[in-house]
């Protein structure tokens, strides 16, 4: 049996397969979940979180990491904290248009089942 189609969501990025109530739908299905759904697509200040991953990445060392809340800083460097599940979807939905690496203890791992502590690497 071939595996299910899967795609990411538009507001985590996490990737979802395909499921038998969307048959008739599956193009135009876009988000993960009721939550992803009223999240919407990524807004301003998340596209803002996006920026200050890359821009970060890009006046590091090549293959040098960064920590998600160093980017949280920069957007909000006195309210930091609500923005670091923001920046995890920020970092997921990086991960899907083929432009960053998740990594848990030096490894890349799955943005998708990755829990706690994250660095964040810029593909080359």
């Amino acid at each position: 049996m071939p595996p299910l189609p899967t795609k990411p969501c538009l507001a985590c990025g996490r990737s979802f397969a395909w499921r038998k109530k969307w048959e008739r739908d599956w193009e135009n299905v876009k988000y993960c979940s009721n939550a992803c759904k009223r999240a919407g697509a990524p807004d301003d200040a998340e596209r803002a979180l996006e920026e200050a991953i890359l821009d970060l990445l890009e006046h590091r060392d090549r293959g040098a990491t960064i920590c998600p809340s160093e980017a949280a800083r920069v957007v909000a460097p006195d309210d930091w904290r609500p923005l670091m599940e923001p920046i995890r979807r920020a970092a997921r939905r990086l991960v899907a248009e083929g432009r960053l690496e998740i990594l848990q203890g030096g490894r890349v791992v799955d943005p998708d089942t990755a829990r706690g502590a994250i660095r964040l690497r810029r593909i080359d």
